[in-house]
């Protein structure tokens, strides 16, 4: 029992290597609906009467669309009876996160109480910190990054669009000279600090001040030059390609540059801190475990790993339970 056809080839370090990332990454995408409800039943990090907090698993869209063939809000109803029973009210989303992001994820029970939530992400009552591990070392090592953020379309043999910056000075002989600003920027503030780092990356904690799509990830790439572990479409602006990764990187990961494809995004919702939903209630601070892929990442580059995270979330790599 379990031993290997005679002849066959033992898979190679970059092949198991390969292999751990897909099965950490995509096991989710692929699950019965049940399936996917039990596994963020597992995730829970908060529950009461009003709201239910889980740990948003990597891959997983929150609304579907063309070509979604599992996301959040489809097993919305199915994750309420099993907290509830089978009576039990589908729970309602209470804002997102983007595909490929991790994280903390709240939803309510009642859509007024969702709509309340709502109301407090609107007027930047939420206090949102992540974590990324990124692909060189920001300078200074903490600062603000307060550059506007415009959609734009990038010309060439892959047409698409893309968020980038829409700075309000540019220089001009030496000087700075303040730009017109224009009508489709959005304002975008992003704090950041360097909480690890070694030569070629860090692990960097981010709060963002507005949300605007894909803020973290531009302000990352365009205004610090230090694109997030993973992202392969903010990494170079005039394609969508796999990451071109460091020769450091890529030997620390154990992985060629023709395989960088397959590294996901490392990019994760830590932290959520709710101002009081209701009068004589105390603020709630939702604090949610990296995926084990991103904590293993942390390992394989050198970076620190603060104490309570050292084994990350496993649910996500083993979704029938282990």
């Amino acid at each position: 029992m379990g031993r290997k056809p005679r002849g066959e080839v033992p898979p190679s370090p970059v092949q198991r290597r390969v292999r751990e990332l897909v099965r950490f990454t995509q096991q989710l995408q692929r699950v019965h609906p049940n399936v996917l409800a039990k596994a963020l039943s597992r995730g829970i990090v908060h529950q009461d009467k009003d709201l239910v907090v889980i740990n948003k698993p990597y891959g997983l869209p929150v609304h579907g669309g063309p070509g979604v063939q599992l996301c959040i809000s489809d097993v919305l109803p199915i994750l309420a009876k099993i907290l509830r029973g089978h009576k039990a009210e589908p729970l309602h989303l209470c804002h997102r996160l983007d595909k490929e992001t991790t994280g903390v994820m709240v939803l309510a029970w009642e859509k007024e109480v969702a709509h309340q939530v709502q109301e407090l992400f609107r007027t930047r009552q939420v206090t949102k910190k992540y974590w990324a591990i990124t692909v060189r070392v920001p300078v200074p090592a903490a600062g603000v990054v307060d550059i506007p953020i415009i959609e734009k379309e990038v010309q060439g043999q892959q047409q698409h669009h893309k968020m980038t910056l829409s700075p309000s000075y540019h220089m001009d002989n030496g000087k700075m000279v303040r730009v017109r600003p224009s009508r489709n920027a959005h304002l975008a503030v992003t704090q950041y600090r360097v909480l690890s780092s070694t030569l070629s990356s860090a692990l960097l904690e981010l709060q963002p001040i507005t949300g605007i799509k894909h803020q973290l990830r531009v302000h990352l790439a365009f205004g610090l030059d230090c694109p997030v572990l993973g992202d392969h479409k903010y990494s170079d602006w005039n394609r969508l390609a796999p990451q071109k990764l460091p020769v450091g990187i890529l030997k620390k990961l154990g992985l060629p540059q023709s395989k960088a494809r397959h590294v996901p995004l490392h990019l994760h919702a830590r932290q959520l801190t709710l101002p009081a939903l209701q009068s004589g209630k105390e603020e709630l601070s939702l604090v949610c475990k990296p995926p084990l892929y991103f904590v293993r990442s942390l390992r394989h580059l050198g970076l620190g790993i603060p104490s309570q995270d050292q084994n990350g979330d496993e649910d996500a790599a083993h979704p029938g339970g282990r």
